[in-house]
Formats: structure tokens, C-alpha cells, sequence
């Protein structure tokens, strides 16, 4: 059986976040849930939604960075797109977010 490129990077991605701690509670972002809809291409661009712990979550900014950046130091990632959601600056973020630096 064949593995698809797509299936290592997206292993080595849910690897990667889930050494994405919450301050807060201790627990990495998958366990927490605040990431849904992980979408891996062969080209290396993946898309993602974060969805914060709560709508007024004080470190949702802090974590959205800590998981953009986290996924990014995986090898073969070449782009990502996050959609912030459930969050009461959800639209500001997600533009914030995926600023190209």
C-alpha cells in the first residue's frame, strides 16, 4: 500500500501541534480541539481553521501564532492559510494571520 505524500505531511503536521501548549490548561491544540478542517495538498499548502477555546479568549492571539509557527517549521510545508472562527474578532485575526511577513 502506497502512502500519499499529502498523508506524511499531514502526520507530521498533527505531530507537530501536538506539541502546541495552552498555557492555560496544559493540553496541546488537538487535544483541546482548536483546530478543525486540515486540509494538506501535495504542493504543501495547507489550510486550517483555529477556533479559540472560547469567543473572548485572552491568548487566542498568542496561540494562533504559536500554531502558524509551529506548522511552518514542518519540512515540506510551503504555505498555509488559517480561518479564525468562533472568536469575537474572528474576521480581524484571520487577515492578521495570514499577513505574508
Amino acid at each position: 500500500m502506497k502512502v500519499e505524500p499529502e498523508s506524511l505531511l499531514r502526520q507530521a503536521i498533527l505531530e507537530r501541534l501536538e506539541k502546541v501548549i495552552d498555557p492555560e490548561t496544559g493540553a496541546d491544540v488537538l487535544r483541546m480541539r482548536l483546530i478543525e478542517d486540515l486540509v494538506v495538498d501535495v504542493d504543501g499548502q495547507i489550510s486550517y481553521t483555529f477556533r479559540p477555546s472560547s469567543p473572548l479568549c485572552p491568548i487566542a492571539v498568542y496561540l494562533v501564532k504559536e500554531v502558524k509557527e509551529a506548522v511552518a517549521e514542518v519540512p515540506g510545508v510551503i504555505r498555509q492559510y488559517i480561518t479564525v472562527t468562533g472568536y469575537v474578532a474572528a474576521e480581524k485575526l484571520t487577515k492578521l494571520i495570514n499577513k505574508e511577513i
